[in-house]
């Protein structure tokens, strides 16, 4: 828990120093548009998806593959809150492999703290630490992430989920 409550320090603290660079970008950006799905301030790097390193693209690519085989559970509310904790603590150590490991240039990296707030967010929920959002709500707000993530990052070969029903 103190390790996880680390990462959400340093995320933040990270996260603070770059928003302002990312909402100096936003206003900047002349082809900047607001998508209903995506989270404030997020755009493209001049019309293209921002550059990633392998620590993110494994990173991510992870944090996708733990959350989509649960997604038929939590659509049919049959997964526990036990495993709701276990599915927040893997993605926090994708989580955190992703903040030791990252290198991203000042600009993209402001873009990447905008969609792990969501994702970071959703896993506080899983974990049941958020109470004004539900924990299946906190996995809407990971499976959002990740769709931004694709949206916005350049990740060779990324595939969007699958929504179990």
């Amino acid at each position: 828990m103190q390790h996880r409550k680390q990462t959400l320090i340093t995320l933040l603290f990270a996260g603070i120093l770059s928003l302002a660079t990312a909402q100096a970008m936003a206003k900047d950006d002349a082809h900047h548009h607001h998508d209903g799905g995506a989270s404030a301030g997020l755009s493209l790097n001049n019309g293209a998806k921002w550059k990633t390193d392998a620590p993110l693209r494994e990173g991510m690519k992870n944090i996708r593959n733990v959350l989509e085989p649960q997604l038929p559970a939590i659509h049919n509310n049959k997964l526990k809150p036990a495993q709701y904790q276990t599915l927040a603590g893997e993605i926090n150590a994708e989580l955190s492999a992703i903040v030791k490991s990252c290198k991203l240039d000042k600009e993209a990296d402001a873009m990447l703290h905008l969609v792990l707030a969501d994702i970071i967010e959703g896993v506080d929920a899983l974990a049941g630490e958020n109470k004004q959002v539900g924990r299946h709500e906190g996995a809407v707000k990971i499976y959002k992430g990740l769709e931004n993530y694709g949206a916005y990052f350049a990740h060779p070969n990324w595939q969007p989920m699958t929504h179990g029903e």
